[in-house]
């Protein structure tokens, strides 16, 4: 398996987990939205910026961010439609990028100013890792969600995505 094929297929992977995410978030309902609901907005905002600041980065393109972090998301319905439409930009890059886009370092500059060079692979590998922590912090800060973030394997999304694989 190539390093893209491999990269697209966590990539799928993690639009699928995401959605599932989204939809256990959203299927809490208003009267069930505490302060740590809030807090969970708040962990997959910072990783969905972090997944548009490399998205830009990849791109060689600036970006308006200043920081990683907000005190404030946006509301879940803005919030889910924004991860879904970044979702869709990482699946299409990595079905098209090539072996030698993979290798080329890419020179950056991180939110705090300072400067940064890594391989398109290592920054789609940071994205990919970093969605996967965050997720499984809300896992933690929500537990009414567990049996959503238990799903949150590879295996799984693989044999789910394939089911000829269980045989």
């Amino acid at each position: 398996m190539s390093a893209q094929t491999l990269l697209n297929s966590l990539f799928r992977y993690k639009a699928s987990v995401d959605e599932e995410l989204l939809d256990a978030l959203n299927s809490l309902g208003e009267e069930r939205r505490s302060d740590a609901f809030s807090a969970a907005l708040r962990v997959l905002n910072h990783a969905h910026r972090v997944d548009r600041i490399f998205s830009a980065n990849l791109q060689r393109l600036g970006h308006s961010y200043t920081a990683s972090w907000s005190s404030e998301a946006p509301p879940l319905a803005q919030l889910a439609a924004d991860i879904r439409e970044t979702d869709r930009w990482y699946v299409d890059y990595t079905a098209r990028i090539t072996p030698d886009e993979l290798e080329e370092v890419v020179g950056f500059t991180f939110t705090d100013g300072g400067h940064g060079r890594m391989s398109r692979e290592e920054m789609l590998a940071h994205v990919v890792t970093h969605a996967g922590y965050h997720r499984g912090e809300v896992g933690r800060l929500l537990p009414e969600i567990e049996s959503t973030a238990m799903r949150d394997v590879f295996t799984g999304y693989l044999h789910r995505a394939e089911p000829a694989r269980r045989q």
